[in-house]
């Protein structure tokens, strides 16, 4: 597989704080790439560098072989990198339909709004939300939102998906219905770069595994070879059930 989105020795600062470190790895097209590490490892500050909410101090962003860095997060979308966020935010008095339209008309298929209410209902779908079109975002449920949240992501047709915490608050069941959605969306095509606290779905939906600690890339591999990594399992010692989880989730 080749390189989807490459990371080359990006470094991010906040005053004294250096939360990105010389990260460097490569998401490669057609894969589930999970990135997990404790809190404060960077995470979302990474996806904030890779889709121009943050600019970088060093290092490059490469999407498609292009360097994105530096650029705005509405050019970002158009090229085909989308995200969802770890604390949902629809448009609360705008339907789950009407949600999903706006995202597809900024999409990387720039279409028109019959399109994008085509490409918006394939989405909710996707989701589970085809029969809740109807219904205000503000009306949904907290798994309703984050259905409603990826499918918004969705819905401007991205080759690339970034995921923040989508599985963050769920129930059991709802857990192994995202888990589901996410590996169909994988089976069409879409490449998936995911943060997830949760290790075992972590562990059960990526082909390879990055882990951050620091800012700065701890470990790299298969998820068997990343829980059995003697530095990964003292990263996670600071919080026995999560190690605990880390380690029984091969």
């Amino acid at each position: 597989m080749t390189a989807l989105l490459e990371i080359q020795d990006l470094t991010k600062r906040f005053g004294g704080v250096l939360a990105i470190d010389h990260l460097s790895f490569a998401v490669k097209e057609g894969e589930i790439l999970g990135l997990i590490g404790p809190n404060g490892a960077g995470k979302s500050t990474l996806f904030n560098l890779i889709n121009g909410i943050f600019s970088a101090d060093r290092g490059r962003i490469l999407f498609r072989g292009v360097d994105i860095t530096g650029e705005p997060p509405y050019r970002i979308a158009r090229r085909g990198l989308a995200r969802t966020h770890q604390i949902v935010q629809p448009l609360a008095e705008m339907t789950v339909l009407e949600n999903c339209t706006v995202s597809a008309c900024f999409g990387r298929e720039n279409l028109a709004v019959a399109g994008a209410r085509a490409a918006a209902r394939e989405a909710a779908a996707l989701v589970g939300l085809e029969d809740r079109l109807a219904v205000p975002a503000a009306q949904l449920t907290i798994a309703g939102k984050k259905r409603l949240e990826l499918a918004r992501a969705l819905a401007s047709r991205p080759a690339l998906l970034l995921l923040d915490e989508v599985l963050a608050g769920l129930n059991p069941t709802e857990v192994e219905h995202m888990i589901s959605v996410m590996r169909g969306i994988r089976e069409r095509g879409i490449t998936i770069l995911i943060i997830e606290h949760l290790m075992h779905a972590i562990m059960s939906l990526s082909q390879r595994i990055v882990v951050l600690n620091s800012g700065q890339k701890l470990a790299e591999g298969t998820p068997a070879e990343v829980a059995n990594d003697p530095a990964v399992i003292e990263a996670y010692l600071g919080d026995p059930a999560l190690a605990a989880e880390l380690h029984g989730g091969r």
